[in-house]
């Protein structure tokens, strides 16, 4: 499995030779130094840690489970992918603060007629008569976003190698400046 850590930079996008234009993200995908290899006899697993670096003071660590191919201060790079590979990009999402349930949900609210004042974006009834009590994960408002999204069946469209940049074809999760991890499928 190829893995890498990076930051996302943004929005792009790439022109084609036959004139189309493909929206792409540009993602800073800097040279990760693997510092800890876990093994079965010591601890229980199998698994490598790495540290990724965006500046001096800035770094993540993050663990794979199942990676025994590397040894320790071997360094990943963009290298590992190459363009028109399938990936999916994990990250988290934006987050939107408390929202109601017609923004978080989609749900239709209620009419504008017929004898309702000031409800339009109101929930409803979220209740019955048995059991007498609202069943957990009834859907209202709440909290939106900040959570961990995996989008699949991405495609590399360049890789970038002296500046440690690739460009994945369409919206990855997160805002600006956000971590990722991006896999092989």
């Amino acid at each position: 499995m190829k893995f890498i850590l990076g930051k996302k930079l943004g929005m792009s996008q790439v022109f084609e030779e036959d004139g189309t234009v493909t929206p792409v993200t540009v993602v800073s995908a800097g040279p990760m130094k693997v510092f800890r290899i876990k093994t079965i006899e010591k601890d229980g697993y199998e698994a490598v840690q790495v540290e990724a670096q965006s500046s001096k003071r800035k770094t993540k660590k993050k663990e794979l489970r199942g990676q025994t191919e590397s040894k320790i201060d071997d360094v990943i790079d963009v290298s590992v992918f190459a363009s028109g590979d399938q990936v999916k990009v994990t990250g988290i999402s934006k987050g939107k603060g408390f929202q109601g349930a017609v923004k978080r949900h989609g749900f239709h609210g209620m009419p504008a007629s017929h004898g309702h004042k000031h409800v339009k974006r109101h929930v409803g009834s979220i209740g019955q008569r048995f059991p007498q009590h609202t069943l957990k994960g009834m859907r209202m408002a709440g909290r939106m976003g900040g959570k961990r999204v995996t989008v699949r069946g991405l495609k590399i469209i360049k890789v970038d190698k002296e500046n440690n940049l690739l460009a994945v074809k369409g919206a990855v999760p997160g805002r600006k400046g956000a971590w990722l991890e991006i896999r092989s499928q």
